[in-house]
């Protein structure tokens, strides 16, 4: 049994197989955590030291052992994200139905913000980042959503 092996014992061909797995997964649409993980991991495979790759990646060595661990005990799916977020409340519509409104106002308010999400939609939201959000893409900016002097003191 003379098959000729890379540094990581591994046999030529399943060397090429690996790569050619992780070149897929690289050149499809994933988020750029999975990215730096997959590289990471080809580079690995590839031969190149777990130093030489944390400085290039910007990555700790224990990052770059940590998922080509992941990869050789699970393949692709162990260097993809567990939690992928939950879908938002509100459609795309309905933010952009909410933005149209909050750009048509003079005055901002959290709380007004909160009553018509609820009202409108139905939706509400555990964390006040989500209404936060909202006024950011609407382009609205905290300070901006403060009465100025209300009283007209000097």
């Amino acid at each position: 049994m003379n098959k000729k092996m890379n540094n990581l014992k591994l046999p030529l061909k399943d060397m090429e197989k690996e790569i050619t797995q992780l070149e897929s997964f690289i050149k499809s649409d994933i988020d750029a955590r999975e990215l730096k993980r997959a590289i990471a991991v080809r580079m690995a495979v590839e031969g190149k030291f777990y130093h030489e790759i944390s400085k290039i990646l910007g990555v700790s060595k224990f990052f770059v052992g940590h998922w080509k661990k992941q990869f050789q005990t699970k393949g692709i799916e162990g260097i993809k994200l567990g939690h992928k977020g939950s879908k938002g409340y509100l459609t795309a519509l309905q933010k952009t139905e909410v933005i149209e409104w909050l750009k048509n106002k003079e005055y901002w308010n959290l709380d007004e913000l909160v009553t018509y999400v609820e009202r409108e939609f139905g939706v509400i939201y555990k964390s006040k980042q989500s209404y936060y959000e909202l006024f950011d893409r609407a382009k609205i900016s905290w300070k901006k959503t403060q009465k100025i002097n209300p009283k007209f003191d000097e």
